[in-house]
């Protein structure tokens, strides 16, 4: 994992949000495409025209269904990880090393019933509200320096 102040090359542009309840649990994930335990973030590219910011907020509503959550931070700098080998020619055909993030801590001010994963393009087949200290050993081993990166950085939020 490798922090910087702009998106490396070779690396997909990409959002990741660490959404926040009132209790300070973070919102994950199970993905839908994964036999085993892969549990993440929501998180997702960023398109043309679009600022990080934008991004952010509509792959909230895209992978969560809702937009009921207002941004309390953005990660200073891009977080980047390596994807595995093997996933990367399975994914991107092999353009993308792995990705270049830029994060966002949202605090949820909706209720539970108004989160619904069974969006248009359904990307988690489960959801759950998770405690700080749990979220780095859910999470796939390639992406775990990321997530403890993300942890500390926002770790004022999360107390």
């Amino acid at each position: 994992m490798l922090a910087t102040a702009s998106p490396l090359s070779g690396y997909r542009r990409n959002v990741g949000i660490m959404l926040l309840n009132p209790q300070n649990r973070i919102f994950v994930g199970q993905r839908r495409d994964m036999p085993s335990a892969a549990w993440q973030m929501p998180q997702g590219g960023i398109d043309k025209g679009e600022t990080p910011r934008q991004a952010a907020l509509r792959e909230l509503e895209e992978e969560v269904g809702t937009n009921k959550a207002t941004v309390l931070a953005e990660s200073a700098g891009w977080l980047t990880y390596d994807l595995p080998e093997e996933l990367q020619q399975k994914l991107w055909r092999g353009r993308w090393r792995g990705q270049s993030q830029k994060w966002f801590v949202m605090r949820f001010t909706g209720q539970d019933h108004d989160i619904n994963i069974d969006t248009k393009h359904p990307e988690f087949s489960h959801w759950q509200w998770a405690p700080a200290d749990r979220i780095v050993d859910m999470i796939v081993p390639f992406k775990r320096d990321l997530y403890q990166a993300v942890l500390d950085e926002f770790a004022d939020f999360v107390r």
